[in-house]
């Protein structure tokens, strides 16, 4: 095989690399594969012979299991059969002007001020809030903005640590404290080098301690009164795994009792989460989805869409 050869081969070989991995990529963000949704799956098995008395069950068992919640299935389930439609089609499409109405249209995006804009990142450890903290920070750096991380998770062993990975990988300066220190002096530490260092965002780690430990949770609540402190905290964003479903309401509800939460980050909704968590999440604690964790990578995070997200959710039926 001559030269010209080897090289076409090899250019084709790289065109298909190329072509495989952007076809992967599309695949991750939830409902843009063609791989029907858990409640896609069930509700096509629900009208596959038509409209009948079994049907609103099966869309009923169909919206649970996806985790919509169990208040907000009955009334969905309802407010469709009042509509009377006649055909399989008109109910997928007045099912999916219902889904949409259970979204408030709020502005989701980022709140962030002219100075020094302190964000605390909460929730129960294991939801992903060290790589959310990358993915936003990797987020607001393309966006021009100059970004530092106080890693105020000084009772998890390591945590610090892996900030600074994430940190020096993205290219974001952190600042840390010793483990088992007082978290709220890295608080005031990191906001101190952020306006001395005319950052624009500063984004506070805290530990994700569990809901039912009453001295922890009042540790986030100083830390939340530090930071106000030294200035305005334009959001406090909680992050919750979608694949908890209801027992992840159940984790974070004090959260939102704690601190004035205002907007949540949902991880790990890809086309095989139980995506109704998101209606759930809003309905029952009054706090927008602002951002969806779509896969691992560093720009697997974006910012949430109603609209698509509904048609991903129906994906399939």
């Amino acid at each position: 095989m001559d030269t010209q050869t080897l090289l076409m081969v090899g250019l084709v070989a790289v065109v298909l690399v190329l072509v495989g991995a952007l076809l992967v990529r599309r695949q991750k963000g939830f409902g843009s594969s063609k791989t029907p949704s858990l409640l896609g799956a069930a509700l096509r098995g629900a009208w596959g012979s038509g409209l009948n008395d079994s049907t609103w069950d099966e869309i009923e068992e169909g919206l649970l299991a996806a985790d919509v919640g169990v208040e907000t299935s009955t009334s969905i389930v309802a407010r469709l059969r009042s509509t009377k439609p006649e055909t399989p089609d008109d109910a997928r499409e007045a099912l999916a002007v219902l889904l949409r109405r259970e979204f408030d249209d709020v502005n989701r995006a980022l709140n962030l001020g002219s100075g020094v804009s302190t964000v605390l990142i909460v929730g129960v450890n294991g939801t992903g809030k060290t790589t959310t903290i990358a993915k936003l920070s990797a987020r607001l750096k393309s966006e021009g903005r100059t970004v530092l991380i106080g890693a105020a998770d000084t009772f998890r062993a390591a945590a610090g640590e892996q900030l600074e990975v994430w940190a020096e990988r993205v290219g974001v300066d952190v600042v840390t404290g010793q483990e088992g220190g007082d978290p709220a002096a890295v608080v005031f530490d990191a906001i101190s080098a952020a306006k001395a260092r005319d950052a624009d965002v500063v984004l506070i780690d805290t530990a994700g301690r569990l809901h039912g430990k009453k001295n922890l949770m009042g540790e986030l609540s100083k830390i939340y009164r530090v930071a106000s402190g030294e200035g305005e905290v334009y959001e406090v964003l909680l992050v919750l795994d979608a694949t908890a479903g209801q027992n992840g309401l159940a984790q974070v509800r004090e959260f939102v009792d704690t601190v004035p939460v205002s907007g949540i980050v949902l991880t790990k909704l890809d086309g095989t989460a139980k995506g109704g968590i998101v209606i759930a999440v809003e309905n029952e604690l009054d706090v927008p989805v602002k951002f969806i964790g779509v896969g691992e990578g560093i720009d697997d995070m974006e910012p949430f869409d109603p609209d698509s997200f509904v048609s991903g959710l129906l994906e399939g039926s």
